[in-house]
């Protein structure tokens, strides 16, 4: 396995600072009003962090860049209000109380670089749920107790994403087909999950052991089941996998080929005396037919033999007339 220090999180930061700075000016969008129990500046960052909130705020400068709502109560983000802020560029939704993201949640924020969903209460991450940020560079969706699925192209259109962390939660599987095509990926956090090291969970592990690089405290991200695996590193389990999924056979794999060859068997029989019996079939006509025909040849002839000497009789008379005369 190749070992490499840990990625610098300082480029992202300097990219990040750089999104905010471009946009540090005084915008006619910019509304006069703030919501209430936030602070808003006239650098564009909207601070509504630790309000005890139980609600998305609302009354939001449309040209906010960064929006801070961590530690409060939210229970959703209202895509309506949300998608207004086109120009966001950094949301910090950590430690609320989110337990659904959907694709039109962000449909128009296609400048935001940072979003954390951290310390929520997130259950399923559904299809394209991030398509609509093509600019997003960092995602941190650690700590959800109840986040169990994520679909295998929820990042599937995130070409610009570098960081991704889905630590602290509850997944057991993930499929890393988008993950891996995605080019900019270069750090990845998987550790504190019950990973199921077992073959549906082969190419993660493989990932694991072939990129263990890209991947943050990759000495705790390691298998919850089954039990002979518990507690080995994915990255450890990823070649045993391989050779476990591809040459054993399992019970049911033997149960499968002996129903598959009761079947030919069965359908080899039955084809054979069907064959057998279409000849046996054919023969029968062939004969009939043959017979049918020597008696047609008998009739003719004798049909022939009496016309013959039919007319031998009608010459004669006709000679011994012409004798008398």
């Amino acid at each position: 396995m190749r070992l490499a220090p840990q990625p610098s999180a300082q480029p992202l930061w300097l990219l990040l600072a750089s999104l905010l700075a471009s946009g540090v000016r005084t915008s006619p969008m910019l509304s006069t009003g703030c919501p209430d129990r936030c602070v808003c500046d006239d650098q564009l960052v909207v601070q509504c962090a630790g309000q005890h909130l139980s609600s998305f705020p609302v009354n939001l400068p449309l040209a906010t860049r960064q929006l801070i709502i961590s530690n409060n109560r939210i229970l959703e983000l209202p895509p309506l209000g949300l998608n207004y802020l086109s120009d966001l560029v950094y949301l910090d939704c950590s430690n609320n109380s989110l337990t659904e993201i959907s694709e039109s949640t962000f449909g128009n924020l296609r400048k935001l670089a940072y979003l954390d969903l951290s310390f929520n209460t997130l259950t399923r991450i559904e299809d394209r749920t991030f398509g609509p940020l093509s600019s997003l560079v960092m995602l941190r969706m650690t700590d959800n107790p109840g986040l169990s699925e994520i679909h295998p192209d929820a990042f599937a259109e995130n070409t610009a994403l570098q960081v991704l962390d889905v630590s602290g939660n509850n997944l057991t599987v993930l499929n890393i087909t988008s993950l891996i095509a995605l080019p900019a990926l270069r750090s990845v956090g998987l550790s504190g999950n019950p990973w199921r090291c077992e073959c549906d969970n082969e190419d993660l592990c493989l990932w694991v052991h072939l990129e263990g690089f890209k991947f943050q405290d990759e000495g705790q991200t390691v298998c919850g089941s089954p039990a002979d695996m518990q507690g080995r590193r994915l990255g450890e389990v990823g070649l045993q996998l391989r050779t476990l999924c591809h040459q054993t056979l399992g019970s049911w794999d033997y149960l499968f080929f002996v129903a598959i060859g009761f079947v030919i068997f069965a359908a080899g029989t039955v084809s054979a005396w069907v064959m057998g019996v279409i000849m046996v079939l054919y023969e029968r006509y062939i004969k009939k037919k043959d017979e049918q025909l020597d008696g047609d040849e008998e009739e003719e002839t004798i049909e022939k033999g009496r016309t013959s000497r039919t007319r031998g009789g009608h010459s004669n008379g006709n000679f011994k007339t012409s004798q008398t005369v």
